[in-house]
């Protein structure tokens, strides 16, 4: 049986990706050639807000925390990837996050 973090649902004849938030932005990271500094600086530049890091994309990629609604739009204009997965991406990793405090 696959992993909530590695499925992925066919709807229409569109594969929609269902991964965390945590392993999509690498993914999409690394396939566009691009390192945390330079997605960092590429937001920072798109959203004219200086306040992200490489620090706040490697706690992103770590899952220690899931960008906000503010910056998720911000990604899916950097990485050229719809909204939707990215936000669908986040639902995964706060769904992911939830299921396993209730196991604790």
């Amino acid at each position: 049986m696959m992993s909530i973090a590695t499925a992925t649902e066919k709807r229409s004849g569109v594969v929609h990706a269902t991964e965390s938030i945590s392993m999509l932005i690498p993914q999409a990271r690394r396939e566009r050639g691009l390192t945390q500094e330079e997605l960092a600086r590429r937001l920072s530049e798109i959203s004219r807000n200086d306040s992200i890091t490489r620090e706040d994309i490697s706690r992103w990629e770590r899952g220690k925390r899931i960008p906000g609604p503010y910056w998720r739009s911000w990604i899916s204009k950097a990485l050229e990837m719809p909204c939707d997965d990215v936000e669908r991406a986040a639902t995964v990793a706060r769904t992911n996050r939830r299921e396993h405090r209730q196991l604790r």
